[in-house]
This record gives structure tokens, C-alpha cells and sequence, in this order.
């Protein structure tokens, strides 16, 4: 087996390569294919999904907590910021991660038959008011480099 000893032709570096026009890709293992992308997103796991639906936090949790945005859960409250709804708040009843959405408690449209049936909302068109702690939780927002206080 033989050993490189010239550091710049080392298989290890990932190399840059920048042409006039446009610059390539350094990491060769994730794809810009929207298909992939596509593919991807729509057979995700339960576990990948919850991750896609993050929620990002209202001004004073940022500040407070110094994250960006947390996986949405049950008992938060939140804010919707886009679309008919937009500011309605509520608690989230439950998260839907089959349809990528969440189901907020007064959120509610009346059928034909008098019936009320919840309204679905993708969790990146709200913002979480109220975040529901418990030791999990608290422990997701230490290991991501946010503070409790």
C-alpha cells in the first residue's frame, strides 16, 4: 500500500473547482436534483419528517433561548403567519407528520352537514408562541447550542 506524502494531491481533501462561469459543487455526496429532492421529502420517515417540520420561534423565544427554530410538538402555542388563517392563534391539538401539517385547537371549518372538521397548516407558516418544556425538550434546546434560563 502505498502513502501520498504531497499534502495538495492528498484523496482525502475535497476539492473546489471554480470555472468562469459557475462553481461546482465541494461535496460530492449530496445531490441538487429536484426530483431526488422530491423523492426524498415525500418518503421520509416518521423520524426525518419530524425534523422537516420545525416550526421557527417568535422574537422573544429567540432571544430568550438563542435558537432559530425547534420541531414543532403537541401543547405548543403558536401563530399562524401566512395565508386566510393568518393571525389566528391556538395550541397545537396534534401533528399530522403523514400530511406534513399540524391541526391547531380553534382552527376549525364547518361541513354541510354541521359537522366541524380541523383545518391543516404546514408548521413553517406559523411561528411558536409557547414553547411546552419538559426534559426532552429542554435537553434539544441545550444540544442545540441554545440556553436555558
Amino acid at each position: 500500500m502505498k502513502e501520498h506524502t504531497s499534502g495538495s494531491n492528498s484523496s482525502l481533501e475535497v476539492q473546489h473547482i471554480v470555472s468562469s462561469k459557475k462553481c461546482l459543487k465541494s461535496v460530492s455526496n449530496v445531490s441538487s436534483s429536484r426530483s431526488k429532492a422530491r423523492k426524498a421529502y415525500f418518503t421520509a420517515s416518521s423520524v426525518e419528517r419530524r425534523a422537516l417540520m420545525s416550526a421557527p420561534l417568535s422574537k422573544e423565544l429567540r432571544e430568550q433561548y438563542k435558537i432559530r427554530t425547534l420541531p414543532i410538538r403537541s401543547n405548543d402555542e403558536v401563530t399562524v403567519v401566512r395565508g386566510s388563517k393568518k393571525g389566528s392563534e391556538g395550541k397545537i391539538n396534534s401533528v399530522y407528520r403523514l400530511k406534513y401539517s399540524v391541526q391547531i385547537e380553534k382552527l376549525q371549518k364547518e361541513k354541510s352537514n354541521g359537522a366541524s372538521v380541523p383545518i391543516n397548516i404546514h408548521p413553517s407558516k406559523v411561528v411558536i408562541t409557547k414553547l411546552h418544556l419538559d426534559k426532552d425538550r429542554k435537553a434539544l434546546i441545550e444540544r442545540k447550542g441554545g440556553k436555558l434560563e
